[in-house]
């Protein structure tokens, strides 16, 4: 009889054992989730804080002066894409406000020089993000131009000097292309797709498709994107806060004044060549990347011109 007894008492003790345990489980369970209520109420309201917002197209939009007809619905969400896409890539936008800054006012007199609209400044921007790079396709420069268009517009191509990299001469050979394309087309927009599809690729979905329009036109995903790219970027350049982005003047990137060094003879060094000029070989190819080696073989005497910057902008 002692022996259950015992028994019971063994067991009621292991029983209020585990209620013990309960009851302390049930309050770190109960303080667990206050704790995660208070985070997640300040999750809650710092997500709150950030919002996107649908964009409104704008009722007009023109390329060069000519019309988008924004009227026709799917116009009209081919425009909205690239509004979004170009507004809400905020590091990508703000980069291009920062150098458009500083080679705007190198393109800009070209192209006026040549009559061609002040729009087209903004192929340069889709084409290249403003920069030396080089497509996959072997298309080089800010206005990613292929060798044989370059050669055939007078361009100095090998392996030691590219000047597809020389901003104001391919800036020339863009508008000399894009006048050929205006005058095969008759109208701004077209000549402008075809910088990207070519005067050749343009010319035959035109007359395949039966119509006399780019915006008429069933085209490939990088083609039918092209002008509506170019025409958003001039949206958001042209209203900068209207569409987030802030910024001020000392944001901004700037051109650094050079001047010109004539070189008529072979260069065997141009790390030697800098130093006179009291810079470095990469303060002298940032200035001049058409430079494509460490040196300038000119067996023909030809004259090039270098650039140097000013003094003081380099100065330590």
């Amino acid at each position: 009889m002692r022996k259950i007894k015992n028994g019971f008492a063994f067991l009621g003790l292991i029983f209020l054992g585990i209620l013990l345990m309960n009851a302390v489980q049930q309050e770190q369970v109960a303080v667990m989730t206050e704790e995660t209520a208070s985070e997640n109420q300040s999750v809650a309201t710092d997500t709150n804080d950030y919002n996107v917002y649908a964009l409104d197209v704008p009722e007009t939009l023109n390329f060069a002066g000519e019309e988008v007809p924004l009227h026709l619905p799917d116009i009209k969400e081919r425009m909205d894409r690239e509004l979004l896409v170009n507004t809400y890539w905020q590091s990508n936008g703000l980069l291009l406000f920062k150098r458009a800054n500083k080679y705007f006012p190198i393109i800009e007199p070209i192209l006026k020089e040549y009559g061609v609209p002040d729009d087209f400044k903004y192929l340069a921007v889709i084409e290249s993000g403003l920069q030396n790079v080089t497509s996959p396709a072997g298309a080089r420069g800010f206005w990613q131009i292929m060798k044989a268009t370059g050669r055939e517009n007078g361009m100095e191509i090998n392996s030691n000097v590219d000047e597809r990299f020389h901003l104001e001469k391919a800036t020339h050979v863009a508008c000399k292309y894009l006048l050929a394309s205006k005058k095969k087309f008759g109208n701004w927009t077209s000549a402008a797709a075809a910088y990207n599809a070519g005067n050749g690729g343009v010319n035959r979905r035109l007359t395949e498709q039966q119509v006399d329009s780019y915006y008429d036109l069933l085209l490939g995903e990088e083609t039918g994107r092209y002008i509506f790219r170019v025409i958003a970027l001039k949206e958001i350049f042209t209203n900068a806060k209207k569409y987030g982005f802030n910024f001020n003047a000392k944001h901004l990137y700037t051109y650094i004044p050079t001047y010109k060094v004539e070189v008529d003879t072979a260069v065997t060094n141009f790390a030697s060549f800098a130093k006179k000029f009291d810079i470095n070989y990469k303060i002298l190819k940032i200035h001049n990347p058409w430079l494509r080696e460490n040196k300038l073989n000119n067996k023909s005497r030809k004259k090039y011109k270098i650039a140097i910057p000013e003094d003081g902008y380099y100065a330590k």
